[in-house]
């Protein structure tokens, strides 16, 4: 399976919203993964930006100082989140990025025409918009742009997108979104702008081919990278011939991705994606987390102060398949506090005490299997809080199983079945958490291996005891 996120711009330091797609993506890359497929995860920088130029014109650095750095900063969310991406790639530095972009504009070069545009142009969005104000909510008036542009007849594959959806053949999930862009698509498609003028982006960007007063379109650059990372052989491995190549994204760029990106891929006579999966936002105080909102959380804060285990729990436990999230730290916390600390730190910490105190810490034959894990079906239909339940189901049912069976008042023949059964749920949930929660999973795995249990000791720390997050 391909796995890529969307690759954000760079005009400021990475927020939680850029965690949660980051987050998701690894799961899914794990969860394949552990099930022995072949596995490429992707994720990447938007450097060549008209945002990321005048955010550094408003700090007063070069812009590729600016762009350096902050593409660091989301490469280096690596570690913190224990994120397994393969391929990271930043589209001003990627060696092979503007051979592959010009490679698509001739290759679709049948389907481009120049005309003089006039329109309303959000920065924030890099987008045209009919009419205002911006629908992301970016808080800057729209500009009026009028300027000569390179054309994309995107109203020539209005029937073939239709039926490339309509057909499964591109699956969009959930189906509130796929019943969005049908309709977008079935209202009428027009052809689309994909240059701007050298000047206006401040000769920042990719030159047009054969016209070097153009750059191209920062989205149309952007959506290439899908294809430009892939290097030699890994073109034909993970583009040409993986049967499963999945795009994730927020809701606010689906129209990119799914009518623009396969456009321009029909066009130019290359394969097509097979899966786009788009989230919902992250809110506070119901306001969409963003750069230009002022009202980001910081993910490497926040797993400073409350650990990975925590921030990841949350974004998978609370996040809806739709819909969007309001996120609080105090929310983090009271999770982390009753899934975590008090739910399977405790149930692994109660198992590993019992062996130690009836057993002298031997571990007996494995018993029945407590909970038909259900994961595999949730990540198949892109609901990672459905998922992260059914793992949880798991910690619930060995929890229930302890106070049924109460293995103090029983024989030592009923202990060694009952407590067999609970060690090896704990080692089947390290198994199935490992997607959702590396460390945390590691941390289970280790407290309840071989066949003399290591003496037990907590596995988290109680947030809110600690004062965290009040």
């Amino acid at each position: 399976m391909y796995i890529t996120t969307t690759i954000p711009y760079v005009n400021a330091r990475p927020h939680l919203g850029h965690a949660l797609e980051l987050v998701q993506a690894d799961v899914l890359a794990r969860h394949h993964r552990r099930r022995g497929e072949p596995v490429r995860f992707q994720t990447g920088t938007d450097d060549n930006s008209l945002k990321n130029v005048l955010a550094a014109e408003a700090e007063g650095v070069p812009v590729r100082e600016l762009v350096d750095r902050n593409a660091a900063a989301f490469e280096g969310l690596r570690g913190p989140l224990d994120l397994s991406f393969d391929s990271f790639i930043r589209t001003s530095a990627h060696p092979g990025h503007r051979a592959g972009v010009e490679r698509i504009w001739q290759a679709t070069r049948d389907d481009l025409y120049q005309r003089h545009y006039e329109g309303l142009y959000c920065v924030g969005c890099e987008q045209f918009y009919p009419e205002g104000p911006c629908p992301e909510g970016h808080a800057a008036p729209l500009q009026h742009v009028s300027e000569e542009n390179w054309f994309f007849r995107l109203s020539r594959y209005q029937d073939a997108l239709s039926e490339l959806i309509r057909s499964g053949r591109l699956r969009i999930e959930p189906v509130a979104r796929r019943n969005e862009v049908l309709a977008f698509i079935e209202a009428g498609l027009d052809d689309i702008s994909i240059s701007r003028s050298a000047a206006r982006a401040r000769g920042w960007g990719i030159p047009v081919p054969g016209d070097p007063s153009q750059v191209v379109y920062v989205w149309w650059d952007a959506l290439a990278n899908y294809i430009t990372a892939l290097e030699g052989d890994d073109y034909d491995r993970w583009w040409v011939s993986e049967p499963r190549k999945v795009h994730l994204m927020g809701k606010g760029v689906i129209r990119f991705h799914a009518v623009y990106w396969p456009a321009m891929l029909l066009s130019a006579g290359e394969p097509l994606p097979t899966g786009i999966f788009v989230h919902d936002y992250l809110t506070v105080d119901g306001r969409k987390i963003s750069k230009s909102a002022g009202n980001t959380a910081d993910p490497l804060a926040l797993v400073d102060a409350y650990g990975v285990d925590a921030v990841r729990w949350w974004l998978l436990r609370e996040v809806p398949r739709v819909g969007d999230a309001d996120f609080t730290e105090e929310r983090l916390v009271a999770r982390a506090d009753e899934d975590l600390a008090n739910g399977l730190g405790n149930l692994v910490n109660r198992v590993a005490t019992m062996v130690h105190r009836f057993l002298d810490g031997h571990v007996p034959p494995a018993g029945e299997a407590l909970a038909d894990v259900q994961v595999d079906e949730a990540l198949e239909a892109f609901d990672f809080r459905r998922a992260a339940v059914a793992v949880w189901a798991i910690v619930e049912e060995a929890n229930k199983y302890v106070e049924r069976t109460q293995p103090w008042r029983q024989t030592r023949a009923q202990q060694e079945v009952s407590l067999g059964t609970l060690v090896h749920a704990c080692r089947e949930l390290a198994v199935q958490l490992e997607p959702f929660l590396p460390t945390a999973a590691a941390r289970v795995a280790a407290a309840v291996r071989g066949e003399r249990l290591p003496r037990p000791e907590p596995l988290f720390r109680r947030l809110a005891r600690a004062g965290a997050g009040g």
